[in-house]
């Protein structure tokens, strides 16, 4: 029987259970199961779907199993921000709200409307202020439904809460709790007058759990569910998939002098440092200290990705028209754009049809509004080019020293467009991949944690 450690990795869009399968100094990746990951709208709310979700999960720990592989190790990773609330018996209170929910809008300004300035909350928490911070979010749930806190017994981030219902264990894993604006980013752990200020109950926040340590066993049930008949532990690992993607890149990333970039839904762009940089000039720079594993930071900018591209071929599909990636990339390369819009303006956050807020923002600006599918996608990608170009301006002036490279990791990073016109815009040495950087760093993590330290080697079926 050949033994496996599963990376089960949620996205914004779909969720995928990787096997690893372990043979000498070498990991297989197979996988396992593929499963989209829809919002829902309800009552005028759009919700996570975790009820399906998890039941994805354990379909894809079912088929692992099945295939006959012995699995010696479980970890999650997802987006950053969301989170659930279980009760004092550990039921789930609810889907958890999507950070692209409606609800959040203005929430980061009526926050610092009666909790101090914005300079003194970067300076403890570090992150990006955006209205979809957990703390912002909290906050007016404290104000507009404070009895839905109080009965709560715990906060749970989105990967914290796939894991207590395999395991029966509560606890909250570093890098995913740094995305809430929560953690005090010098001391890695809950800023607890903070919590105070803002009246949350201080039970809802656990212990903290660093990357590598085991969170739990799978329950009997789930043991039963999946088909085992032996122990098998959840581990922590960098539960925010950039977290994951960063850490599939080994030492590299050890100097920032070569900068990641993580292109997918989000593209997130930034360097590891030892310390957080909680100065003024990096709060209005618009970065963020999230955590890394090995209990660094990543001194990086949360830039909206590809999902434009990604909801004009939603919109595409619906009409008929051409959504292959191969085709559409062609069509951008031979029908350029003169347009370039702000992909982080709140109107591309959620719009109905993402080529009207194209559209908007072209007249708005006196800009010409694309004509063909060709000319939207050239849009796209060299407003996200010059984008970049601007987060990479922006850590130059930030650090000791220029950055000198960049390597693109994640889906993205099969995008020979999008890197071709980053090259040119930053005037960087751009490498492309890991494609699958995230499994491979959750994969990388367990191994490191079960002791399998040999292992050096990763391989796509």
């Amino acid at each position: 029987m050949k033994e496996a450690i599963i990376a089960v990795d949620f996205g914004g869009g779909s969720g995928r259970v990787i096997a690893g399968v372990v043979a000498g100094d070498c990991v297989e990746l197979r996988e396992i199961h593929r499963f989209a990951n829809r919002q829902v709208r309800l009552g005028g709310h759009t919700y996570w779907n975790f009820l399906s979700l998890f039941d994805e999960m354990i379909v894809g720990l079912r088929k692992a199993a099945g295939e006959g592989l012995h699995i010696l190790s479980v970890a999650i990773d997802t987006w950053g921000v969301d989170f659930g609330l279980i009760d004092s018996r550990g039921r789930l209170m609810g889907n958890p709200v999507c950070y692209r929910d409606a609800s959040v809008s203005g929430a980061a300004e009526s926050f610092f409307l009666h909790h101090g300035s914005q300079q003194e909350f970067y300076a403890q928490a570090g992150v990006q202020i955006m209205d979809i911070d957990s703390v912002f979010r909290l906050a007016r749930m404290q104000h507009e439904m404070p009895e839905e806190l109080r009965a709560a017994g715990r906060l749970l981030f989105t990967p914290d809460l796939f894991s207590y219902f395999l395991t029966g264990t509560a606890n909250n894993e570093y890098t995913i709790a740094t995305t809430s604006g929560l953690i005090d980013a010098r001391t890695r752990n809950w800023n607890r007058p903070l919590i105070d200020r803002i009246g949350l109950p201080q039970h809802l926040f656990g212990d903290i759990v660093m990357p590598g340590t085991v969170r739990g066993l799978l329950t009997r049930d789930v043991m039963a569910q999946i088909g085992v008949d032996y122990e098998v532990p959840v581990i922590a690992v960098g539960s925010h998939d950039t977290a994951s993607a960063v850490h599939a890149t080994g030492e590299e990333f050890e100097s920032s002098r070569t900068a990641y970039l993580s292109s997918g839904t989000w593209s997130l762009l930034g360097v590891n440092i030892g310390e957080p940089i909680l100065t003024d000039e990096a709060r209005l720079a618009g970065f963020t200290n999230e955590g890394a594993t090995g209990g660094r930071i990543r001194f990086l900018q949360n830039i909206t990705g590809l999902w434009i591209f990604q909801k004009l071929i939603e919109e595409w599909r619906h009409q008929g028209l051409p959504t292959d990636y191969p085709t559409l990339l062609a069509a951008a390369e031979s029908e350029p754009s003169e347009a370039l819009i702000d992909v982080d303006d709140q109107m591309f956050h959620a719009p109905q049809l993402m080529t009207g807020a194209i559209d908007e923002y072209c007249r708005r600006h006196g800009q010409p509004v694309p004509a063909t599918q060709g000319q939207y996608v050239s849009c796209v990608m060299r407003s996200l080019a010059m984008r970049y170009k601007k987060g990479i301006d922006g850590l130059n002036r930030l650090l000791p020293y220029p950055v000198e490279k960049l390597r693109i990791i994640g889906g993205g990073s099969r995008n020979a467009l999008l890197n071709r016109l980053t090259a040119e815009a930053t005037g960087l040495q751009v490498e492309a991949g890991p494609v699958e950087a995230t499994a491979i760093g959750n994969i990388m993590m367990q191994a490191q944690a079960l002791g399998l330290d040999k292992i050096n080697k990763f391989e796509m079926q």
